[in-house]
């Protein structure tokens, strides 16, 4: 795990991305979402799922316009290098519920579905 990240993942989440794994032959309703990171300052919410290599993780993300939410993947490095107002950076929603959602029912709830 790189130092930069320490912050954002307790051993609670670098485990729940260990036992998790690769998702890519997995159902949405059978991926759980690991934990969201959020912008403090504005937009953007990044719902982490799988830790695909070094700083890459597979994401659904929503930037602004639920309509535009994605599914994709994310560099922690630029999330982290981000110039935020009042010198705040990304940050990990203390309280979502680390593998306790699933990546259908975000997706469903981003969607208004």
């Amino acid at each position: 795990m790189n130092p930069k990240f320490k912050h954002l993942f307790s051993t609670e989440i670098i485990k729940a991305f260990t036992k998790q794994g690769y998702t890519g032959d997995k159902e949405m309703r059978e991926i759980k979402i690991i934990c969201k990171l959020f912008n403090p300052c504005g937009i953007g919410s990044w719902f982490l799922y799988e830790h695909v290599e070094e700083d890459i993780y597979m994401a659904f993300c929503l930037l602004d316009d639920p309509s535009y939410a994605e599914i994709g993947t994310i560099s922690l490095n630029e999330l982290v290098a981000l110039k935020l107002p009042f010198g705040l950076g990304i940050e990990r929603d203390i309280h979502f519920p680390t593998g306790e959602k699933t990546l259908k029912e975000i997706y469903d709830k981003v969607k208004g579905r």
